[in-house]
């Protein structure tokens, strides 16, 4: 392994792959004359309905948040409701909650996962409770099995929030076919992209009917409003990219779990990303913990090996000026904690054998170093 990183070029954290399939299909859109949500659309949603969800309606919107958006108001969530989400995740999650008039209600994770714990959750139900939402976070899923149990026993919604989890599984069941509704992210650096955009899935006719018509200021039919609604519609230039996507996207999963089990069986001195029994992790992100020195880590990683990492989430959503009006004096102890250890490192498809070679050399001396 290579030990002389200064003449290397820069492994960035995560690399957005768009060849010349996707720059002509945007292409034949733009010649075509129809670019907004149009045949593009309704053929991704189909395709995406097979090939990720197993058939489940799926609806294209112009965002990830977006799609957790669209799908709490179609599922009925406003004022008044309480919704259970973690707050080691992105801020979309508890955004779309707080947008909808309802209140997020922050739980703590379990510690291997990174995933919602389900006794938490269980723990914080209320009268109000309207929902549970767990985030597949980093590409594994979480707990669905626990969750549909407690969403059962209780008579509350269980929603899924999928951003990054495109073909990630459990015992042999597709992430967003397990709640009322599920919402993915296809933003640049995702496991797939239409270059912005989200897709809810559901299997609820209903509530599938209830997004479309959200998505378009609440109309099905031209001037004839039914809903309060919004424009959150995705363009045909967006979708093509997309469709084009959707048949890489097994393959790039497969090198992305390539990668993540070369670092996992070579990694030393940092706790690896495990992978619980009947998921299949697809690897948004491979996140090791750092016990000490989390800062110092990531900068030796830049500075002496010319390595790229991502922190994620270093502010859980608790304590975030715009969400802990929420949770006054809230103790969320194992959010604290892995905020405060986690390191992305590069797993996307585009790194090859020395990358990943200088990756693991990088890791292991910055452990070693600072044992």
């Amino acid at each position: 392994m290579s030990n002389e990183p200064s003449v290397l070029d820069f492994i960035p954290p995560a690399k957005p792959i768009i060849g010349e399939d996707e720059v002509a299909a945007v292409s034949a859109v733009l010649r075509s004359g129809m670019v907004a949500q149009g045949p593009q659309v309704a053929a991704f949603e189909e395709e995406f309905s097979e090939e990720l969800v197993d058939g489940a309606f799926a609806v294209a919107v112009n965002s990830g948040t977006s799609a957790l958006h669209l799908a709490l108001l179609a599922s009925g969530v406003g004022p008044g409701d309480e919704v259970i989400v973690p707050s080691f995740t992105f801020a979309a999650t508890a955004n779309s909650v707080a947008i909808t008039g309802a209140t997020p209600v922050f739980v703590d994770i379990e510690e291997d996962f990174f995933c919602m714990d389900p006794a938490a959750a269980e723990a914080a139900i209320t009268e109000r409770t309207k929902a549970i939402m767990p985030v597949h976070l980093y590409g594994h899923a979480a707990a669905m099995g626990e969750f549909e149990a407690i969403a059962d026993k209780h008579g509350i919604a269980l929603f899924e929030d999928a951003a990054q989890a495109h073909n990630a599984s459990l015992h042999g069941r597709k992430v967003g076919t397990f709640g009322l509704a599920a919402a993915f992210s296809l933003y640049p650096t995702k496991n797939m992209t239409s270059g912005e955009g989200g897709m809810i899935t559901t299997g609820s006719e209903e509530v599938a009917r209830r997004a479309r018509i959200l998505r378009n200021q609440g109309m099905a039919k031209q001037y004839a409003n039914e809903l309060v609604g919004l424009n959150n519609r995705m363009t045909d230039i967006h979708a093509a990219i997309g469709r084009v996507q959707l048949g890489k996207v097994a393959g790039w999963t497969k090198q992305r779990q390539d990668n993540a089990k070369f670092l996992s069986e070579n990694l030393e001195g940092v706790i690896v990303p495990p992978v619980a029994d009947g998921a299949v992790h697809v690897y948004h992100q491979y996140t090791i913990r750092v016990p000490e020195g989390r800062d110092e880590f990531v900068e030796t990683l830049r500075n002496e090996y010319n390595v790229g990492s991502g922190v994620y989430y270093p502010i859980p959503n608790h304590r975030l000026p715009s969400l802990e009006k929420y949770a006054p004096g809230l103790d969320l102890p194992v959010t604290e904690q892995v905020a405060k250890e986690c390191i992305s490192l590069p797993v996307h498809p585009s790194l090859s054998q020395a990358d990943l070679e200088r990756i693991v050399t990088a890791v292991n001396e910055t452990a070693k170093a600072g044992a």
